[in-house]
């Protein structure tokens, strides 16, 4: 039983015994009452009618006929006469009277009538005595009538006192279910801070809940803090700052096989010439700051572009990775000018070679690299600052023109020409957590079902991705309906911004309230980033139902979402970017058990996507993930 029930019990019955207490007393200082006046009123008849019977000089019939007369008012029970040598007189007794009170009520509460007594004279000669009792019918029923107003009475302000009483309650009940949800949310890895409330207990029990929350948050402030410095051990140039070769290398891998990746791009490679003889000539120092120059201006190109990334490949080799086609020749040029206007400050034998290469979504990786590679080598023969262009892939909009692709998208959405990818989410186990299932559309009617990589730039310029969303999530509900599998649902950043999105979400999910259930749904962590309260409603909005929010794509600025805390998550997938090599590199495994602790801090689970090596898949359960997916999970996974 819950303790507010238990107050409330108490409560109910304390005033139930408070009214009973009350209403018995009431009725016995009553009773006791009527029994003193009937006793006074008895001895007040019995002295008036043997004052009157003392007037009749002795006569036995007038003194009869007096008494008959006084009795026959029928407010008397009896009315005895005894004369003075003992002989009985006159004598009349009544049956009870009349009750209108309930006979229980008689038994309960019996009224004692004294008898009153008085002494009958005629001058000194004594005549004998009269005894009076009066009918206590009356008494019984003006008790009765009594009783009934004290109980109305009692009743009224029991009641007033009950619906105060429950008001504090409900003040009381309030407060504790605040603090038990504060709680709540603390086992849910939230961090709420409380209102303090008015009553002293409960404002100390507040007090120290706050104060624990602040001291969590203080906690995952620091644990925030170390997992960035770990970030940064482990996937940056220590010189420069941008991403080392390792890392770059599985951001660039992850970009090229990620479904929902871009379907063009582009590579910029650049090669300090002749670093080593800089080294010599320049110094340490200046050839340091050198670098630092020339990795500043990739660095800019980052923070300018969304999805565009860089790294140090390895002494004198930089890349630049770009998240859109048909730039990467210009980009390379612009580049190269800019920087051919700086680095000869440094000294005059500075030089650069570049090299840009259009890249194609599922390109092979070693496909790419080895075409940018030829094109800076020709760059470094042809002198400094040459720029050299690889190979270039055909883009996605050639031949139709992108208004063909776009009309494509729309008749693909209208004719349900949809299907969902499943791949297999799986605990250390074994045990299946859930399906990922992203959205295939077949553009070409009677084609094949093309990736996200493929279509998604066109859902995002055409403002489609909202009404793709939501197909996707219907699909994987009428799925769930049909074999009780989990699955999962990525959903765009673009969608968020859709006022109506999060309520039509929630009507779908509504309507089918068992596979809501077995729903996942997740967004990207740059969603997290930029668009952090959108993403925080879509929670509160749709957590209540049953389904699990996350995010994809993981790891890279995870330490540096503010108040992830807040965000209302159930788990985080890590990018194959991060985990990629983790079974042999030490600083990448320190990082990643960094974000696992973390994320277990805040009661979220932590998964990997992408892992593609039992090696690495066997690392990152030694390093407690809870789950992980990629091509060494299901090697070949196809929608059905």
């Amino acid at each position: 039983m819950s303790l507010i029930r238990q107050i409330g019990l108490l409560l109910f019955g304390a005033l139930l015994l408070a009214f009973a207490g009350s209403l018995a007393v009431n009725v016995g200082a009553t009773r006791d009452t009527l029994q003193t006046q009937l006793r006074l009123k008895n001895s007040d008849n019995a002295t008036t009618l043997a004052l009157a019977l003392s007037q009749q000089k002795g006569d036995p019939e007038l003194m009869a006929l007096l008494m008959a007369a006084q009795f026959d008012t029928d407010y008397y029970q009896r009315i005895v006469f005894t004369a003075a040598d003992g002989q009985p007189g006159f004598s009349r007794v009544a049956p009870g009277g009349n009750l209108k009170a309930p006979r229980w009520f008689v038994d309960l509460f019996p009224v004692e009538s004294t008898p009153g007594v008085a002494q009958v004279s005629d001058g000194w000669r004594a005549l004998g005595a009269v005894e009076v009792v009066s009918q206590v019918a009356y008494a019984y029923d003006e008790l009765w009538r009594g009783s009934l107003r004290s109980a109305a009475a009692l009743a009224v302000i029991g009641v007033l006192a009950a619906l105060v009483g429950l008001l504090v309650v409900i003040r009381i009940q309030r407060a504790l279910e605040q603090t038990v949800e504060q709680a709540r949310s603390l086992e849910r890895g939230e961090y709420v801070t409380l209102a303090e409330p008015g009553a002293p207990e409960l404002r100390r029990l507040t007090r120290a809940m706050n104060s624990m929350v602040a001291r969590l948050r203080s906690v995952f402030e620091g644990q925030a803090a170390q997992v960035e410095t770990l970030r940064r051990q482990a996937n940056c140039d220590v010189l420069t700052g941008v991403s080392n070769r390792t890392h770059f290398m599985g951001q660039l891998g992850a970009a090229l096989h990620r479904e929902d990746g871009n379907a063009q791009g582009g590579l910029v490679l650049l090669r300090l010439i002749d670093l080593a003889g800089l080294n010599r000539e320049l110094g340490h120092d200046t050839t340091d700051r050198l670098l630092g120059t020339i990795a500043q201006a990739l660095q800019n190109y980052q923070q300018r572009v969304p999805g565009c990334f860089a790294g140090r490949l390895n002494g004198a080799d930089f890349a630049l990775c770009l998240p859109a086609g048909g730039v990467a020749t210009e980009t390379a040029q612009a580049l190269t000018d800019a920087l051919r206007a700086l680095l000869p400050s440094f000294g005059a034998s500075v030089a650069l070679a570049t090299s840009a290469v259009e890249v194609a979504h599922n390109m092979p990786l070693a496909e790419l690299m080895a075409a940018a590679d030829q094109a800076l080598a020709r760059a470094e023969s042809h002198g400094p600052f040459a720029v050299e262009t690889g190979t270039v892939s055909g883009s996605l909009l050639s031949g139709l023109g992108e208004g063909a692709w776009r009309q494509r998208l729309y008749d693909a959405l209208g004719d349900q020409r949809l299907m969902l990818g499943s791949f297999p989410v799986v605990a250390s186990s074994g045990a299946l957590v859930h399906l990922e299932c992203p959205l295939r559309v077949q553009v070409e009617a009677g084609g094949a079902f093309e990736v996200a990589a493929r279509w998604l730039p066109l859902a995002l310029r055409a403002r489609l991705t909202s009404t793709v969303d939501e197909r996707a999530v219907d699909l994987a509900l009428r799925a769930i309906a049909e074999d009780g599998q989990p699955r999962c649902v990525n959903l765009a950043p673009a969608s968020l911004a859709d006022s109506a999105f999060a309520g039509r979400l929630h009507t779908m999910l509504s309507e089918a309230p068992r596979a809501a259930r077995s729903l996942w749904l997740e967004v990207p962590e740059v969603a997290a980033i930029d668009q952090f309260e959108l993403v925080r409603e879509l929670g509160r909005q749709l957590r209540p139902l049953g389904i699990r929010l996350g995010l994809e794509h993981a790891g890279e600025r995870l330490g540096r979402i503010d108040r992830l805390f807040e965000l209302g998550l159930d788990y985080v997938k890590l990018d194959a970017a991060v985990i990629h090599g983790v079974s042999d590199d030490t600083a990448r495994a320190g990082f990643v058990r960094g974000i696992v602790t973390l994320l277990h801090s805040l009661s979220l689970q932590a998964m990997a996507e992408g892992v593609k090596e039992e090696l690495d898949a066997q690392a990152l359960w030694d390093l407690g993930i809870d789950a992980i997916t990629g091509p060494w999970v299901a090697p070949v996974s196809r929608p059905n």
